[in-house]
């Protein structure tokens, strides 16, 4: 378990600075020529004494041990494994350091200590034996080598052995710092960069990471990492005025990039926001580097070798007010859940005491621990890698508990990532933990485990590893980390209404990212023919050409494509009429994907059908919306919901609800028979492609059913009682029949059409609700009713409610077209968001 004090806050008193600067650079720093000459100029630009830490050349270390294991196991291939090495360090010298006396001495000394090593390999080949104290030795030679070209290079630089004054001692089966010794020989050694009183020794080199022992004086080292260390205990030990990192991030990042497009640099944090994402998996410092700085309190900054004018991150004991309530999250993938668990375990003292002694004393770190107010159960989080071992001592230690049944074998649950979310400010802001695990839940990710200490800085949660890239990027855009909240659109359908909810998300995208923080992402279009994916999101301006050379579509690859990316917000919006896309409603609701449907048949089909897609986005926490479905862009589905969430209840609705059947009887007359309306209708794309839906009624059938529905009856399109206005013979063959034939209607209409002009009255095909009962017909209207008036496509709803019983609610507007349709679609995606 790693476990982190805040003694900087014990320690406010005023301490005097040295008027230098202790700066370390990485492997990435110093493992090209380019790195390298970037930093001769950050260190020759400083105006103040600098000690400089420098870690070996970039991938060195790893080589040095891969080669080590070569040597050991018999392989004579190490020696051209050590001939790379002896090649990358002399392309280096030769490419950086001007031919001359310099280069000529840099390449005696590091010919020598290559030699040395030659000759350690060479012993390990043949007696095949590789202890620790002789693999400490030959890691060593990666920062001797480095620090010496590094000293060479930077004009009047002087080179110090870092394992003279960096001390160790073997303890608890590793070697730790002798800090007081340290400190001491490090305060002499330079004392006079210290006290300032040397003009030549403006600048120091050192090699990180290697130290000697205390008592032997044998070669060891501070651990993976250990460059930052040295650089830090070197800082507090000089009471230095900053340390810098120089690496090749820019510095600490709200989240992984890699993972989070979005994610960007922390300007300030405080030293235990830092400790925090470094202990889960922030790898921008080593987590020991802290602590000897934190307590003398020196600022840490994190600086870009090869972004240098970037302003970096600072590590600091007071940070700006920051309105945002977490400063970063972090993550460890790879992670085993152990769980301890029995019935002896409750109210028995000492039983966690020798769960985590077995474990240290068995080398396996812990990083989480999450135990039930009960008592009868603890799991530790581990790496995967140290999960078998800690199972198998684990059993052994309660080995008696087991046989006895008073405790349960280990139980270890492989496949799981940690996440860390972090921010001092938490602690001031009430409900983060709640809008963390409602985000998560929402997106369809269960917590296994959790943990929060009191300080309340960190809040810790295991979950599966497959949805660690959701989780991380939902939190991040949840908790206003990312520059834009985004939300991920699958559009399935690219005739009119789709082709126009496209083009009005193009035209839009810029303002609301201006002015909303709002994204909208489209990670997916699907025709009948074509469909393509990206979680990058696809440019809009050309998706039709994209489109076309996109792979082939069909419903599988769909669902498998949209499920598979297990992206967060996401959205899928149906602007189809097809029932196998409806088919697919339940499965994306199931994973947690909201479903916008301009497709009426969902919301229209069998009544159990309907009820669980509406209980199952409900009990998922994401929106099934099909505003469209009636009316258009009008806000009829939207109405009925606000009046019976708030109490009210629906008695009556009547309603004009098709916008094809009101233009055609609009546009009828003496000069345009009924057959050529209905033409119009289907060109200006007000009808379905095929028209004997709308003369039929089976549309409005449909429209009135979901309202009814929304309204709280139970209702099926069966039961709605329809009266047809042409007849049957004209729906029962193919559509190239039906337009053949419709002309033949053209008389009867026109006859009727003038009686009822005489009467000054118009037809409007009315849906109608009441007492239960629902009807399609039909009707006339005189210029006395509401239904009179109606222009165009328009349509119009009448609610009579227990509220509005004897002044009803009308709601009327364009009820059919692509655009208002789309725009309709629109305003349900921007509901979501």
């Amino acid at each position: 378990m790693k476990y982190f004090v805040p003694l900087h806050a014990k320690f406010k008193k005023h301490r005097i600075q040295t008027r230098m600067k202790v700066i370390k650079f990485g492997g990435t720093s110093v493992g090209s020529v380019e790195s390298i000459l970037s930093v001769k100029k950050i260190i020759e630009r400083q105006t103040e004494p600098v000690i400089v830490v420098v870690s070996a050349m970039g991938g060195i270390t790893d080589k040095l041990i891969k080669t080590s294991q070569m040597a050991v196991e018999g392989d004579a291939l190490y020696q051209e494994s050590f001939e790379e090495i002896v090649e990358r360090h002399s392309e280096m010298i030769n490419a950086i350091i001007p031919a001359g006396e310099k280069r000529n001495q840099l390449l005696i000394v590091v010919s020598e200590l290559l030699e040395q090593l030659r000759s350690i390999y060479q012993g390990v080949y043949l007696i095949h034996d590789l202890s620790p104290k002789t693999q400490a030795a030959i890691v060593s030679y990666g920062e001797r080598i480095s620090s010496q070209i590094v000293a060479t290079l930077v004009e009047g630089a002087e080179w110090y052995d870092s394992r003279e004054f960096i001390k160790t001692e073997f303890k608890a089966g590793k070697n730790r710092l002798v800090r007081e010794l340290t400190n001491k020989l490090v305060r002499k050694t330079f004392a006079e960069i210290q006290n300032c009183k040397s003009s030549n020794s403006k600048c120091c080199v050192v090699g990180g990471f290697i130290s000697r022992d205390a008592e032997s004086g044998e070669v060891t080292n501070l651990g993976r990492g250990g460059s930052d260390y040295t650089a830090s205990i070197i800082a507090a030990a000089l009471d230095a005025s900053v340390l810098e990192i120089w690496t090749d991030v820019d510095g600490f990042m709200t989240a992984d990039p890699k993972v989070i497009q979005s994610a960007y640099t922390i300007n300030e944090l405080s030293y235990i926001e830092a400790m925090e994402l470094c202990n889960f998996g922030a790898k921008v410092v080593y987590p020991p580097t802290i602590y000897p700085v934190c307590i003398k309190h020196i600022p840490i900054i994190i600086k870009n070798t090869f972004n240098p004018d970037a302003p970096g991150s600072i590590i600091k004991d007071e940070v700006q007010d920051d309105a945002r309530s977490i400063k970063g999250i972090s993550s460890i993938k790879g992670t085993t859940l152990i769980t301890v668990s029995g019935l002896s375990m409750v109210g028995v003292i000492g039983v966690n005491r020798r769960i985590f002694t077995c474990l240290a004393n068995n080398g396996i770190s812990v990083f989480m621990v999450s135990q039930a107010s009960s008592e009868n159960s603890t799991s530790i989080g581990v790496q995967d890698v140290d999960a078998d071992e800690a199972c198998h001592v684990l059993n052994e230690e309660f080995q008696k508990e087991i046989e006895d049944g008073s405790m349960f074998p280990m139980i270890a649950e492989k496949g799981l990532a940690t996440v860390a979310i972090v921010g001092e400010k938490m602690k001031h802001t009430p409900g983060i933990a709640g809008k963390l695990f409602g985000t998560l839940g929402r997106s369809g990710i269960s917590v296994i485990a959790c943990a929060q200490g009191a300080s309340e800085t960190n809040i810790s949660f295991v979950i599966n590893q497959n949805f660690l890239r959701k989780a991380l990027n939902v939190i991040h855009d949840s908790f206003f980390l990312s520059e834009y909240q985004v939300l991920n659109l699958f559009i399935c359908g690219v005739g009119t209404v789709g082709g126009s909810l496209l083009e009005q998300i193009h035209q839009q995208q810029e303002k609301l990212m201006r002015e909303l923080r709002l994204k909208l992402n489209v990670v997916g279009i699907a025709s009948g023919h074509n469909a393509m994916f990206t979680r990058e999101g696809i440019e809009l301006e050309n998706y039709r050409e994209q489109l076309a050379a996109a792979p082939k579509s069909n419903i599988q690859r769909l669902h498998d494509e949209v499920i598979g990316m297990n992206i967060f917000n996401s959205v899928f919006v149906d602007c189809t009429a097809s029932p196998e896309v409806a088919g697919l409603y339940a499965d994306f609701l199931e994973h947690n994907i909201n479903v916008v449907a301009a497709n009426k048949i969902a919301a229209s089909s069998d009544f159990d059908n309907y009820r669980k897609l509406k209980q199952t986005s409900q009990k998922r926490g994401v929106k099934f919306l099909f505003e469209t479905n009636v009316g258009a862009g009008l806000p009829i589905i939207r109405t009925i919901n606000d009046l019976c969430n708030s109490g009210d209840k629906i008695l009556r609705i009547e309603a004009v609800l098709s916008g094809t059947l009101n233009y055609i009887f609009n546009t009828i007359s003496k000069d345009i028979p009924f057959s050529e309306t209905v033409r119009m209708a289907k060109e200006k794309g007000y009808s379905e492609p095929d028209p004997r839906i709308d003369l039929s009624g089976k549309d409005v059938i449909r429209k009135l059913v979901i309202l009814a529905r929304e309204a709280g009856y139970e209702i099926s399109q069966e039961d709605v009682e329809a009266k047809l206005f042409i007849p049957q013979t004209f729906f029962d063959g193919t559509l190239e029949d039906f337009w053949k034939n419709l002309p033949s209607l053209d008389t009867e209409f026109e006859a009727r059409r003038q009686e009822l002009e005489k009467q000054k009255k118009v037809w409007r095909f009315v849906a109608k609700l009441e007492n239960g009962k629902a009807t399609v017909s039909l009707q006339e209207f005189d210029s006395n009713h509401s239904f009179y008036s109606l222009e165009g496509s328009n349509n119009i709803v009448m609610l009579t409610t227990e509220r509005y019983r004897e002044y009803p609610m009308l709601i009327q507007g364009y009820g059919a077209g692509a655009s208002v349709t789309a725009a309709g679609v629109f305003a349900d995606i921007m509901s979501i968001a």
